[in-house]
């Protein structure tokens, strides 16, 4: 697989929701608008509205841009896509050079916070950070 190239995986070893998506590409800017495209058509399919639809891209947008602000030139975003009965979890990770946590009392966790319902963050192996949205159909 390029680098570019974005692929839907099957789970390792299983999850209990409906779907398991992953896109994998470069971490850059350019490349967001396949995960937004990504986050509608999945969100549709789910029968989220289409303000619950924007929400999400617009949540993504701004959790990619917390996240590339610390991202090593060259190594790669990711993005998993949880599908449930009437959640979708999704998580966007980079691997940073100096790994933090954003920030939660900034303009930016707020507005991400009211977008996406559920927001954390997280530090994990390898350099790892995390960003994990939940939205509720409905919620």
């Amino acid at each position: 697989m390029t680098e570019d190239t974005a692929a839907a995986t099957a789970p390792p070893g299983g999850r209990d929701t409906a779907d398991y998506v992953q896109v994998k590409m470069p971490a850059e800017s350019a490349y967001l608008s396949v995960l937004r495209t990504a986050a509608a058509g999945l969100a549709a399919r789910l029968d989220f509205t289409l303000d619950e639809i924007e929400d999400l891209r617009i949540a993504i947008d701004e959790a990619c841009a917390m996240l590339l602000a610390q991202a090593i030139p060259g190594t790669d975003l990711e993005c998993v896509f949880e599908l449930g009965a009437d959640l979708v979890t999704i998580t966007v990770s980079v691997t940073a050079a100096e790994p933090r946590k954003p920030a939660r009392d900034t303009f930016a966790w707020t507005v991400l916070s009211a977008l996406a319902g559920s927001v954390d963050s997280r530090l994990g192996p390898d350099d790892r950070v995390s960003i994990v949205l939940a939205k509720r159909r409905g919620g």
